[in-house]
């Protein structure tokens, strides 16, 4: 190669990657630029329907639990129901605390769906940016105590219910829209009570759709839809010892069942769970995919607590308490699998702690059993497929919750199937504000949710099945 061909050559090699360096920031900056808008959130101009409007009103009546006052917003919901020319009926359970039914009667008896919700709020507290009862807008959300937990779920079911009621077509089997009373406080005064006083409430039904589901979002695309299918049950109680010393070795006993290296038993719910979410787990994915094959392995500790938690009875304990002289108390939690009987869990604590003379004292609350509901049913599928012809081929699977439940626990344990549903989408940002400071929901992920709970309501209560 002469002199001269040898510098072309090298001239051209240093253009040629001159160009590949070129094309390659070009090719990261367009990748950078996307990541970033990605992340970023424009909002359109806002379109207030009229169902955006009814979330308002509804949030702008304080039914805060306590003390309750749910009566207010009983009367605001059957005003909707009159205007829509559906009768209904408000039970009080005690002075204030009212209840709100109303039923559509189906051609034929049995197999009936209930849309449950709850009028209650929990108290706003914290800082917030916005009055928390003033429903208003800002950045195409709405701002409110009970956005998200759960006047906003409630008014998706309301409107499904009243299109329902103004088809002029009959459905196969009864609808029923229920608003409760006192959820946020266990539902002594709402859920429990109607079963208990006014059984005829729940006469005939076989489903019910209920808070409790999530939507796990990466940025706007859904990642994971979870239909909660059951929740682990929960008992508070107070232990009592007559020294602080005796109360301290209790829960040196007790450490380590809060967090047991092996599982009790894996439910078949839970194993579906399992299987369902782990293609979104990347840590995760060859241990939760088959549970069986990874406890027989040995390699159950791999888990995160939040899926340990799910196949194991686990327990807390707080702080110790001088209540008066040669009086101390624990504030102790058993979390329970959904299927376990609460007073043998009960007799087992009282057994751990008897040696250091400590007793089980006040039983604040006491849950289950509640077993899981089936996911394998034609409601299920019905949930599935209007999901994904609403967003998508997004996976759908079973959910089951460690550490919270709501009022589906007293209808699974009377047989019911429950499923916990969430029509419109709430990202991670949103899901921190429900119990906590500036609950909101984005305007337009509210409207999809309401015409997603009006085909998935009108796809059962119209279908043959």
């Amino acid at each position: 190669m002469t002199p001269r061909v040898r510098e072309w050559s090298l001239a051209g090699l240093v253009i040629g990657l001159a160009v590949l360096a070129v094309v390659g920031v070009w090719i990261y900056l367009q990748r950078e630029n996307a990541a970033l808008r990605s992340t970023l959130y424009v909002p359109h101009a806002t379109k207030i329907t009229p169902e955006v409007g009814l979330l308002q009103q509804y949030i702008r009546i304080n039914t805060t639990n306590p003390p309750g006052n749910e009566t207010k917003g009983a009367r605001f919901l059957a005003a909707q129901l009159q205007a829509a020319g559906v009768a209904s009926e408000i039970i009080e359970s005690a002075p204030g605390r009212g209840n709100l039914y109303a039923r559509i009667k189906g051609r034929k008896p049995g197999d009936g769906l209930l849309l449950l919700n709850h009028i209650d709020v929990v108290p706003a507290r914290g800082k917030w940016t916005r009055p928390p009862f003033s429903g208003g807008i800002a950045i195409n959300m709405v701002h409110g105590r009970g956005a998200i937990d759960m006047k906003g779920l409630a008014i998706c079911e309301l409107e499904a219910f009243i299109d329902v009621a103004q088809s002029g077509r009959t459905p196969e089997h009864d609808l029923v829209f229920l608003a409760v009373a006192d959820e946020e406080s266990g539902g002594s005064l709402g859920t429990r009570w109607l079963l208990e006083h006014r059984p005829d409430v729940f006469e005939g039904l076989r489903f019910a759709l209920n808070e409790g589901g999530i939507t796990e979002m990466e940025r706007e695309s859904i990642t994971f839809y979870g239909i909660e299918t059951g929740a682990k049950q929960i008992t508070s109680l107070e232990l009592t010892g007559g020294s602080r010393a005796a109360l301290q070795q209790a829960r040196i006993t007790l450490e380590p069942f809060f967090d047991p290296p092996d599982p009790d038993r894996v439910l078949p719910g839970v194993r579906r769970y399992l299987q369902a979410v782990a293609p979104t787990r990347l840590e995760n994915r060859e241990t939760l995919v088959d549970i069986d094959k990874t406890i027989a392995a040995g390699k159950f500790w791999l888990l995160p607590d939040t899926y340990r938690a799910l196949m194991t009875n686990t327990i807390r304990a707080t702080g110790i308490e001088q209540r008066g002289p040669g009086l101390f108390v624990m504030r102790t939690y058993l979390f329970n699998l959904p299927d376990e009987d609460p007073d043998r869990r009960l007799a087992w604590l009282a057994a751990q702690v008897a040696p250091f003379g400590v007793t089980v004292g006040t039983i604040h609350q006491k849950q289950g059993p509640a077993p899981l509901s089936d996911d394998q049913t034609p409601l299920f599928a019905t949930i599935s497929r209007e999901i994904e012809r609403a967003y998508g081929k997004v996976p759908v699977g079973p959910l089951i919750l460690a550490v919270s439940t709501n009022d589906s626990r007293y209808l699974r344990a009377r047989g019911m199937t429950c499923y916990g549903f969430q029509p419109f989408r709430t990202d991670f940002f949103q899901s921190l504000s429900i119990h906590g400071a500036n609950e909101r929901v984005r305007v337009d992920w509210f409207d999809d949710g309401v015409r997603l709970m009006k085909k998935v309501v009108a796809d059962y209560a119209f279908s043959a099945t």
